[in-house]
């Protein structure tokens, strides 16, 4: 399931010529840090948007196909006209899996200094799902 995730996320946040993609940060060693930090609910909207993003190619680019069989044209058409859906819950289910990957790619050193911002300190470890 982690691949799909991460290729629902490296859809929506590519790399471009002047900024980095969630491809280019440790994406897999974030996933392992939000299955682990997360509730089971947080962890179970991330994996329905990601299926939404996954099978919904037939509605945004007419191909009964899954994401991860479209070319990269398509793939970035459909990861671009997912998020303007006009069925709400489609919209909000992909929003879950771009808020993730948001906080992923946000927190890169990386990404970070490209926005001129200080890297984050490490963290303490101190807070523990209950």
């Amino acid at each position: 399931m982690k691949w799909f995730i991460q290729h629902a996320m490296r859809a929506l946040y590519p790399r471009t010529e002047g900024l980095p993609g969630i491809e280019d940060t440790d994406l897999a060693g974030f996933l392992d840090r939000y299955r682990r930090e997360s509730t089971t609910l947080m962890w179970l909207g991330l994996w329905l948007g990601t299926l939404v993003f996954i099978w919904t190619p037939v509605l945004t680019v007419y191909l009964p196909l899954p994401s991860f069989l479209l070319p990269g044209r398509l793939l970035d058409r459909h990861a671009h006209r997912v998020n303007d859906s006009r069925i709400y819950l489609i919209r909000q289910a992909v929003f879950l899996v771009k808020l993730a990957a948001g906080l992923c790619w946000g927190g890169d050193p990386e990404v970070r200094a490209r926005f001129a911002l200080a890297p984050y300190p490490e963290d303490p470890g101190t807070w523990r799902r209950s």
